[in-house]
């Protein structure tokens, strides 16, 4: 009986220390979220705050009295956003769609076809991953300018079309579906290509969204290829837009106006974070095993 009652004592001081860990635990998560969220809340308040109130707030506010929508509009006004918002969906789209395309081919060749030095020329074309990203621009930069591209979308879409990292995760994904899948369809004289986009394509679908995912993050939020290529307001990006702002004042005096704009910009990717997320986390976690 005294056994017993011990056992249930230490029992019962296990659930205690097991119930303060996870208090402790979901303290420091909840206490990290705010952290993290935080910038993003005061960005979307200050946004709804007039250019008076912000500057007569000698201590921050936390709440908006009155909010205003009146620095949403003066950025599409003061600046040509609504062109902007339009050259950098397009810029996004195709870039999109051709990295996906060329993602696809060369991961099926490199996981699938079997030809001489596959293996060699897999390992040289990792090690373009080792190259700084320095370099590789003024690279594009001469080529682009050589091909007499500058200030146009041709010129700023081709050298975001293909990734070496993109094509090491599909190649991974293609590589992890059974050589007998394979086999079998090529008995049934199934072609390459057909096998491919029937087979392949839909196994690996986690991966190819999470690929369109993060390209589509990547090509809204590209800063420096476009402010180096471009010159020309007709294909100005998002970012061009933003540095627009700084650059006739009103980013560094309007403050609020400024974060109107990077609302307005931030938006659709956080959407389309928010929607996607377990998709995301699926492929990357999916791109991470083998078998």
């Amino acid at each position: 009986m005294e056994n017993t009652t011990n056992y249930a004592g230490i029992k019962d001081t296990e659930k205690r220390k097991r119930a303060a860990a996870n208090v402790l635990i979901y303290a420091g998560l909840v206490l990290w979220a705010l952290i993290v969220i935080f910038p993003f809340y005061w960005m979307i308040l200050t946004s709804f705050k007039s250019y008076a109130s912000y500057n007569a707030e000698y201590v921050p506010r936390f709440i908006a009295v009155p909010p205003t929508l009146g620095n949403f509009v003066n950025v599409f006004t003061e600046i040509s956003l609504g062109r902007y918002l339009l050259n950098t969906l397009i810029y996004t789209i195709v870039t999109t769609f051709l990295l996906l395309v060329i993602a696809i081919l060369s991961a099926f060749a490199f996981a699938r076809l079997k030809f001489k030095g596959r293996d060699l020329v897999f390992t040289l074309f990792l090690s373009l991953m080792m190259i700084p990203n320095e370099l590789v621009i003024i690279t594009n930069f001469v080529t682009i300018t050589d091909l007499n591209m500058r200030n146009t979308f041709l010129g700023l879409i081709l050298p975001s079309a293909a990734s070496v990292f993109y094509i090491y995760l599909l190649k991974e994904n293609f590589a992890a579906i059974p050589d007998e899948l394979y086999w079998a369809a090529k008995v049934d004289g199934t072609r390459d290509m057909k096998y491919l986009l029937k087979v392949m394509v839909p196994m690996c679908r986690p991966t190819i969204i999470t690929i369109i995912i993060l390209k589509v993050i990547e090509c809204w939020n590209s800063y420096v290829w476009p402010r180096l290529i471009t010159d020309d307001p007709a294909y100005f990006l998002v970012s061009n837009g933003i540095q627009e702002l700084r650059e006739n004042g009103m980013g560094r005096e309007n403050i609020p106006a400024m974060m109107a704009a990077v609302v307005v910009i931030s938006l659709p990717l956080i959407i389309l974070f928010l929607i996607f997320r377990r998709k995301i986390m699926a492929g990357v976690a999916r791109g991470g095993t083998k078998g």
